[in-house]
C-alpha cells in the first residue's frame, strides 16, 4: 500500500489519506459505541461531521485517487476479515475441552 501512495506524482493521494487518518484517529468512536450506536451509524456520523473537508478533498480527486481509495477499501475489508477469523478461532479455542485419556475412572 505504501508503494501505491508514494508513487503518486502529485501526492494528492498521500494528502487526503493523511488527512483522513488524522481525523479518524482523533474521532472518539468508542464513545458512540458505548452509547449503543453500531459501526455504520458511527461512520455516518463521522462523514456528516467532516462533510466540508471531504467535499474539499473530492473536488481535487482524479482517477488515480479513486483507484487508491479502492485499494485502501480492499485492504480495510481484508483487515476486517482477518479480525473476524481471529475472533472465530479464539471462540473455538475457548470451547475446546481437553480430556486426559490416560486417567481411568475407578
Amino acid at each position: 500500500m505504501k508503494k501505491i501512495v508514494r508513487e503518486e506524482n502529485n501526492n494528492t493521494s498521500e494528502f487526503w489519506f493523511n488527512w483522513l487518518t488524522r481525523q479518524l484517529n482523533s474521532y472518539e468512536a468508542f464513545k458512540d459505541f458505548a452509547s449503543g450506536q453500531n459501526p455504520e451509524d458511527v461512520a455516518e456520523s463521522f462523514v456528516a461531521m467532516h462533510s466540508l473537508g471531504i467535499s474539499d478533498i473530492f473536488d481535487k480527486f482524479d482517477q488515480e485517487d479513486k483507484e487508491t481509495l479502492d485499494q485502501f477499501q480492499k485492504l480495510t475489508e481484508c483487515e476486517w476479515h482477518v479480525f473476524r477469523i481471529l475472533k472465530k478461532q479464539l471462540e473455538l479455542r475457548n470451547k475446546v475441552t481437553f480430556v486426559d485419556f490416560k486417567k481411568r475412572k475407578k
